[in-house]
This record gives C-alpha cells, sequence and structure tokens, in this order.
C-alpha cells in the first residue's frame, strides 16, 4: 500500500480560533469574500472580505502559518528581493484572535533607500451567521452601513436592521494619517532603509450595545480567557511517550487540540466546543463526551463541562425548542439565524442522550477524583435529569427511551446518530419517529448505575439501591427486545411499532462500553464488529456496508466516527476482547498517521483500507480539530491499559494487553484523586504487560474486569 502522510481535511482554508470567535482565510491568510472565510464573533461573520494593497499592488503571501491555535503569521514580497544594490521589502501580516482580532501589517525593508508606499485597505461585513457561510446560502439578510470618525481614526460597520444589533468597529493605528476614501483605508506610509512602518486594526465587534475587546499582539500568552484556559490546561494534561512514533504523536497533537478548543467563561472555562470551523457552541452531549473520553489526560474539563451542563437544564414545555423541565442543553448558538429565531438553537434541547449522559459522566468524574464537594453541587442536577427521563423519556411506559420531535425546525434524530437519514430500516428506509434506539437504552443502564454509586456516596443508599435494580431489570428485558441471534448483534433500535429495526451498525459498541451486553454473547458482538463489512481497517463504520444504505461518504450511514473508536475500544477492553481491540486501535493510529500532525478529522469515510484506497477520505464538511476525535486517541490509550479508577479507594486498577505495535509506553503525570503517578508499561517477548508506578502514594492493583473474567469462563 502506498504511503500517504499529511492529508488536510480542508486543504483550501486555514482557521485559528480562541472561545466564541474565529477567523477562517484562504491558505495564504487572505480574506477573500469567498465562503466561509470570514472572523466570525459569536457566530456572527463581522469581517466578510479584507483586500490590501501597497504601492498599487496586491501582495502574494509566499509564507504563512498558524501559530499557537489563536494567531496566525504570514510573509509576502513587496520589492525586487534579488535586486543589487537591496530593494528588498516584505510585508508582514500577523492576526491575533480573541474576542475581537487584531491585525498588525508590518513593511519591513531592506532597500537602500527610502519608501514612500501607499497602502490600501478595503474592508467588508455582511453580518451572516455560521452556518450561512459553510452553507454558502442566507436564511437572512441586510444592507451594511458605513461610517467613518476622523477623529477617533475608526470605521464602524453596521448591520442595518431593526431585528438585530450588531456592529463591528474597527479602528486604525499608524504613523502617518489614515483617510477612508472610496470605501478603503488609506494611509501613505514611509519605511527608512533598512526600517520598518506599521499599521495596526483592532477589530471589535458591537453585540447590543456590548463591545468585544481586540485582544493584545502576542504569541506566547494568553490573547484572552478562553487561550488563558487552554493554557492552564495545558499545564495539567498528562503526557504520553512510547516506543511507537504514530501513538506518541497522536497523543500529543490530541491533547494540543484539547487546549485549544475551550470555550473559556461564561461557558466553562475549559469545556470544550465541540469543532472547528463549524462547531464553535455549547453542545451538551459532544462537550462532555470529549470531557469523559479525555480524563486519562485529566478530570479539569469533564468538572467544567458538567457545571456548564448544569447551567443550561430545561425549565418549563416548549414545543419550539423541544425542551421540557429537567431535559438538557443540546446546542446553543449565538448567530442572527438563532438570534432571529429561524432556527430554535439559542437554546435546544432536542437530543436523548444527554440526560443519561450527564448522570454517567457525573460518576465516572467522582470514580477519577473522588470530589465529593462537585458532586453535591451538581446533585440537583442529577436529580433533574432522572425526573425528566422517568417523566418524558418513554412516554409510552414500555420500558424503553424513545425520542420524538416537537420542534418545526428540530432534530428528527435524537440520539448519537442525529442526522435526519442515520436511522433506517434493513430495506434501507428511514425509520419514522418515534424511535427507540439501542445506544439509548445502553446510556440509561448505565446512567442508572452510576448515579446509584453517586447518589449512595452522598448519603442515599436507598435510592441508590433502587436504581440498582432498575438497572439490572433493563438490562434483561433491554436483551430479550433487541437481540438477533441470527446475526450475532443486536438491532438499531425498536421502531414506532416496536419492531426491531434489523440494520447492522455501531451502535454495538457503546452497548460493550455500557456493560449491558451479557457476557455470554460479548465475544459474538465484538467479532461481528470486527467483520469485513463493518470494520474498514480504519474503524468501525456506523452502518454495515453490506445494507442497502449504504454510502460511504455519508455522515451516519456507513461514515468512521473515530469518536466511536474510543467508546468501542473501551467496551472491548471491557469483555477483554483484546484482538478486536488491537485491530480497532491500530487502525485508528494508522489513520492518524495520515493526516497533517496526526489529528484525526470529525468524520472518515467508511472506503476499506485496501491497495485500492491508500487513504479513507473524509466526510466532505468535517470539523478538524474535533474535540471528541482528539479525545478518542486518549480513551484508546485507556482502553489498552483497561485502566478503572477508583479514587474514593485511593486505587487504580487496571490489566494492561499491549499490542506487538506498541510495546512500550509511559504516561507522565496521570491524575486519581489526589495522587499524581507517572505509569510504564512495557510488552514482554511472551505477550505479558508489566506495569511500573511512581509518583504520590496510591495502590496499583492488576485486575481484569468483571465481564472480562466471565467471559473467559464462557470462553473455556
Amino acid at each position: 500500500m502506498s504511503r500517504v502522510r499529511n492529508l488536510r481535511v480542508r486543504p483550501d482554508l486555514l482557521y485559528v480560533a480562541s472561545g466564541w470567535s474565529t477567523l477562517v482565510t484562504d491558505v495564504r491568510g487572505r480574506i477573500t469574500g469567498t465562503d466561509p472565510q470570514g472572523f466570525f464573533a459569536r457566530n456572527t461573520r463581522v469581517l466578510s472580505a479584507e483586500r490590501l494593497t501597497v504601492g498599487g499592488r496586491e501582495p502574494v503571501p509566499f509564507s504563512t502559518a498558524n501559530v499557537q491555535g489563536h494567531a496566525q503569521l504570514s510573509y509576502a514580497e513587496l520589492g525586487n528581493g534579488e535586486a543589487l544594490p537591496s530593494r528588498a521589502a516584505y510585508l508582514l501580516v500577523e492576526r491575533f484572535v480573541g474576542d475581537g482580532l487584531r491585525i498588525r501589517l508590518t513593511v519591513v525593508s531592506y532597500a537602500q533607500q527610502p519608501l514612500t508606499l501607499p497602502m490600501r485597505i478595503h474592508l467588508a461585513a455582511d453580518f451572516a451567521d455560521t452556518s450561512e457561510a459553510e452553507a454558502g446560502h442566507r436564511l437572512q439578510c441586510g444592507d451594511v452601513g458605513a461610517s467613518w470618525d476622523p477623529g477617533e481614526q475608526e470605521l464602524l460597520l453596521t448591520y442595518l436592521r431593526d431585528d438585530l444589533d450588531r456592529a463591528v468597529a474597527i479602528g486604525v493605528r499608524a504613523e502617518a494619517p489614515v483617510r477612508y476614501v472610496d470605501d478603503a483605508l488609506a494611509v501613505e506610509i514611509t519605511v527608512p532603509p533598512g526600517g520598518s512602518s506599521r499599521v495596526e486594526l483592532v477589530v471589535e465587534p458591537v453585540f447590543d450595545g456590548q463591545r468585544l475587546a481586540a485582544p493584545p499582539p502576542t504569541f506566547t500568552g494568553p490573547a484572552d480567557a478562553a487561550t488563558a484556559a487552554g493554557a492552564r490546561l495545558a499545564r495539567e494534561l498528562t503526557r504520553l511517550n512510547s516506543t511507537n512514533f504514530d501513538v506518541t504523536a497522536a497523543w500529543r497533537c490530541a491533547v494540543d487540540d484539547l487546549t485549544v478548543l475551550p470555550l473559556g467563561e461564561p461557558a466553562g472555562p475549559t469545556a470544550p466546543m465541540a469543532g472547528l470551523p463549524i462547531y464553535q457552541e455549547i453542545f451538551g452531549r459532544d462537550t462532555m463526551t470529549a470531557s469523559w473520553q479525555a480524563l486519562l489526560a485529566g478530570p479539569t474539563m469533564l468538572a467544567d463541562s458538567l457545571r456548564l451542563n448544569a447551567r443550561h437544564v430545561g425549565r418549563r414545555v416548549d414545543d419550539g425548542r423541544d425542551e421540557e423541565p429537567g431535559k438538557p442543553l443540546h446546542e446553543a448558538r449565538l448567530g442572527p439565524v438563532s438570534a432571529l429565531g429561524l432556527n430554535p438553537f439559542t437554546h435546544y434541547h432536542g437530543d436523548w442522550s444527554t440526560a443519561p449522559d450527564f448522570l454517567v459522566f457525573l460518576g465516572q468524574y467522582f470514580a477519577w477524583t473522588g470530589d465529593l464537594d462537585t458532586v453535591r453541587d451538581l446533585l440537583p442536577t442529577a436529580r433533574r435529569a432522572l425526573g425528566w427521563i422517568d417523566r418524558y423519556a418513554d412516554p409510552d411506559r414500555d420500558g424503553f427511551l424513545e425520542y420524538h420531535c416537537r420542534a418545526r425546525s428540530g432534530l428528527k434524530n435524537q440520539g448519537w446518530k442525529d442526522s435526519d437519514t442515520a436511522i433506517v430500516d434493513e430495506h434501507g428506509q428511514v425509520v419514522p419517529n418515534p424511535i427507540a434506539t439501542s445506544e439509548l437504552q445502553a446510556y440509561w443502564y448505565a446512567a442508572l448505575r452510576h448515579s446509584a454509586v453517586v447518589f449512595a456516596a452522598t448519603g442515599h443508599p436507598a435510592l441508590g439501591a433502587t436504581l440498582l435494580a432498575r438497572a439490572r431489570a433493563l438490562r434483561r428485558r433491554f436483551h430479550r427486545a433487541y437481540w438477533m441471534p441470527d446475526s450475532g448483534c443486536y438491532a438499531m433500535a425498536l421502531g414506532p411499532d416496536k419492531r426491531q429495526v434489523r440494520s447492522v451498525n455501531s451502535n454495538d459498541g457503546h452497548l460493550l462500553a455500557t456493560g449491558i451486553v451479557p457476557t455470554r454473547v460479548a465475544p459474538l458482538v465484538a467479532r461481528r464488529l470486527l467483520a469485513p463489512d463493518m470494520f474498514s481497517g480504519w474503524g468501525v463504520r456506523t452502518l454495515s456496508a453490506a445494507h442497502p444504505a449504504y454510502n460511504p461518504f455519508s455522515y451516519h450511514r456507513g461514515s468512521v466516527w473515530p469518536v466511536e473508536a474510543g467508546t468501542i475500544g473501551v467496551g472491548l477492553a471491557r469483555y477483554g476482547c483484546w484482538a478486536q481491540l488491537h485491530r480497532l486501535a491500530e487502525g485508528m493510529f494508522a489513520a492518524a498517521a495520515l493526516f497533517e500532525e496526526h489529528r484525526l478529522p470529525e468524520v472518515l469515510s467508511g472506503l476499506p483500507r485496501d491497495d485500492a484506497h491508500p487513504h479513507p477520505g473524509v466526510y466532505p464538511n468535517s470539523c478538524s480539530p474535533q474535540a471528541w476525535s482528539a479525545s478518542s486517541v486518549i480513551m484508546l490509550v485507556q482502553a489498552l491499559l483497561a485502566l478503572r479508577p477508583a479514587a474514593p479507594l485511593r486505587t487504580i486498577i487496571v490489566d494492561p494487553h499491549l499490542p506487538e505495535w506498541l510495546p512500550e509506553l509511559r504516561l507522565e503525570g496521570v491524575q486519581v484523586g489526589r495522587a499524581t503517578v507517572d505509569l510504564t508499561v512495557r510488552r514482554g517477548r511472551g505477550g505479558r504487560t508489566s506495569i511500573r508506578a511512581r509518583g504520590d502514594r496510591i495502590a496499583v492493583v492488576r485486575r481484569p474486569t468483571m465481564q472480562a473474567m466471565a467471559a473467559r469462563r464462557h470462553r473455556s
């Protein structure tokens, strides 16, 4: 197979971000007026075009790169650099992203004579929503007014709509007077021999009377609260080194990406957005999932993500937003399409998985940290989530969670696979609502078990016992209703007629992760997940390649999601399915090695890994970086170690099984409770793996999971 390296997910774009702001440029660092380029603040494009001329010609950058996640630097030639005596002159374009945007344009001369150069900067704003810029189609629009204040040296571009208060102020700082002529900023710059001259633009959005400040011009220090949160996170996150370069590089890229993605205050502050450049918003399920999968690297993200979700729980019945009391938030966007009510996403609650996820991840947070104070603070939200599930999530009272959509512009599918055509029957037809997808029942099972521990630990043992009993009953009825013995796997869902939706799909990996699968059938499920029609060689397909609705480049009908690899990996480790786990992990790390900086994108295609397909390609509109693609790398390593924390007992339980292609790895700074330890894991010649711990005193106990031991007995 040919060797492929350094694929870029969106090869025609560069983007940098901080908190709720994103700068999207072409690969030369220009904002050309082409979608989806621009500077976006709070999901609103406040700078849609920037055309610069120096000396009457447009500079063409020859070297452009992003710096530290929140900045960008370009170099462009202005003079004849080869002429003698020297006539070389260059333009440096520095961009710094924070709540606002700071742009520094510096002409540097190596010429022997002074240079006098007219600079013209044409700027435009269209106040498009992020989603509109991405789609290239406007749902809302309006005229834009321009006013120039010569005293303040500031241009104000205002969106001329009565129903939306949006503007952007662009201040100019230069060593010579600045004029606004023919819709352009104009300044004559003089550069001494061997010297420089600078023009600085300070772009500050003004939303509802609030002015968002531009960041300071620094490449190395925090630009604003979001980058400051990322810097704090970087000091916490666990470091990994291994004998496998691809594993080491993928881990380093993953933790670096997680430090770039925090939303900052007032959201988190370290709670991550879902991904760039599309999902710069509060995304309840995605934020928590990424933070949970990254727990081996550190617990702060999950603490902030849980608190963030606790602040956005539904308070009333609102069909237009799929909101109900106690139902957590799914998405919250700030762009004009949402603000104008053209979609319900200012706060939208259309998801059935977030409530059980909150309960699961609260339990996981307690297991990793033993932090009873935070757990007690979040206990009222846990009760509200339980209350919503009991009152609203199973409307026909058949013992399974089934979703439905009430909002006119809401999401049809409200499980993990939430695209409109994700849930299809065995004939390839879209299944109508209401639908009880398999993974929702598994999440509910795990939620009952984890919340039982949380309530027992906080002084409510009777409630804990009741929740455990409910979990056991759900496990029994789930297997009876969903198991397909002729296929060796579970149905994708129960449809509105309560019949099985008999489509082979990736949900079974989620079932293994939660422990809802009986140990006697777990090996069958694992083998089915890794069968040729399901495992592409890079990862597990969302839908079997043998299915009539299969499309390798669809969103959920045959594509491969890296986030699922992390969850499926933990499930395979839970049941001791090491051969399947090693194949899955190898495929994912091999996929990471194909991409620039070993960064896994949001969605890979489902094409097979063979000589005809030297790389899988990606879903056309994939985000990269994507928080839960980064976190999946961390969770795969946790799966290979079968590491289970028990912080209240000051114990780490492990059962490491390293494959031949990963003979050694070292983790520095693993946090469990108040202890921080370094773990070194080595694979011996016979395949036996040893583990050594150094650091704070904590028990490291080697023990298989109960399911792995039971599965071993079944196999023998």
